[in-house]
Parts: C-alpha cells; structure tokens; sequence
C-alpha cells in the first residue's frame, strides 16, 4: 500500500479520521465522507459513500469528478459540477443539510473560489468550511481560510469534537493564526493541515502541537499522509 492509499474499514465502532494529505481526510463512521479529495502523489484508495468540497480550488476538488459520488458543495460549485453530470448537492454559508444520516452545515471561510479545472475558469461560489456530524461525533473542517472572530460562534452553535485547521501560511492562516483559531474553536482536538504539500507552505507541526498543549488544555495530533485517529 502506497503512502497515500487507503482501504476503507467496514463497520466502525468510532468514527476514524484519516489524514490522506493536504486537506484531504476521510471520515469513517456509519457511512464514509471524503473532504477534498486532492493528493499531491499516490492515489485515494477508497469508495466513499459521499464527498464533501470546500472550494473549487484544484488542490481540494481533487478527483471528485472521477469519483462519481454524491457531492456537498457550493451553489455555484455545484452548478457547473452538476452540468458535467456529477450528482451534486448544493449549499451555501449558513446552510445545513442531512444526507444518509450525515449532517453537513457550511460554515464562512476567508478564501479565495476560483473554480480552476479548465481555461480561464469559473466563478466558484465562495470557499467555505464544514461542520460535520455523525454518529454523534461533529469534526470542523474549516477548509482554505484567515482567521476570523466568529469562529467563536462555530464553537458555541456547534461543538465540534475535532477540529482540522490549516496551519501553511501563504494561502491561508499560519500556526501562529491557527493557534488562536484552535482556541476560538474550542475543540478537544486539533489537527493540522494544509501544510508541507509544497514548498511555500512548509511549516513545523510538532512546534505548533508544543505550544498549543503548553498554553491550552487542547490535544494536537499530528498524523503522517495516511494516518489514522479514532474519536
């Protein structure tokens, strides 16, 4: 098995969140949610029962086309993903839904959407986040995004257990922002993404990690392309 493939497990007790790279993680509970199926190398070896997009951005869209799965995205997003025969579910900032016993609500991200896959590309819609819920475990997804305050207001309507921040810098917040985004959010547990893919978003999780659980009572897991933690 390659360092980004993964063969899903039936049937969890818990759900099981895996790092497949990027901003790329499957959730693993009664059903299989693929976020942004984007890996710089290796491939995504797995049949998701639905894929959850935050932007339109080639490295989070990824391979969602070629999967084929029912798709949670943007309005926009999902209008030109639709007219290419992709099985989309629209949303918006604000929006919850519920697909097969999984709750998707999209939450703000401060991101740019452009959608890149041909040309001169499209109109995307805005970047956004997710919260989702299932089995009774609720993960953050906060996608491609600066810090804002009202992650303050995520943390009090929704709970999450988990939160997936990205930590790069460049193209969206760095650890220092993540570190207080990590507060404002409140989760138990953090963990970081969106880093080390390239050149420009190198970053040293493990300092992000000492310093978050010397200043706070959160837990950072940092997990390798392919790892897995069980909430």
């Amino acid at each position: 098995m390659s360092e980004h493939s993964l063969v899903c497990r039936a049937d969890p007790i818990f759900m099981k969140i895996t790092w497949l790279g990027h901003a790329c993680f499957l959730l693993e509970g009664s059903k299989q949610v693929l976020i942004d199926p984007f890996v710089p190398e290796g491939t995504i070896d797995c049949s998701p029962d639905m894929v959850a997009v935050t932007h339109g951005h080639a490295d989070h869209l990824g391979i969602a086309e070629e999967l084929g799965c029912h798709t949670i995205c943007m309005n926009e997003l999902a209008k030109v993903l639709g007219s290419r025969g992709l099985d989309c579910d629209p949303m918006n900032i604000g929006g919850t839904i519920s697909y097969e016993g999984v709750t998707f609500t999209m939450t703000q991200a401060l991101h740019s959407a452009w959608f890149e896959a041909e040309g001169p590309g499209f109109y995307g819609g805005t970047a956004a986040g997710f919260v989702i819920t299932m089995d009774g475990v609720s993960v953050y997804h906060a996608g491609d995004t600066g810090l804002f305050s009202d992650m303050k207001l995520i943390r009090d309507l929704y709970r999450p257990d988990v939160a997936l921040l990205p930590i790069g810098g460049r193209f969206t917040m760095g650890p220092d922002e993540a570190m207080i985004a990590a507060t404002f959010v409140g989760a138990p547990i953090v963990i970081p993404m969106h880093y080390n893919t390239f050149p420009a978003i190198t970053q040293d999780a493990d300092a992000f990690k000492e310093t978050i659980e010397k200043t706070t009572n959160l837990t950072v897991q940092v997990l390798k392309p392919g790892e897995s933690t069980t909430v």
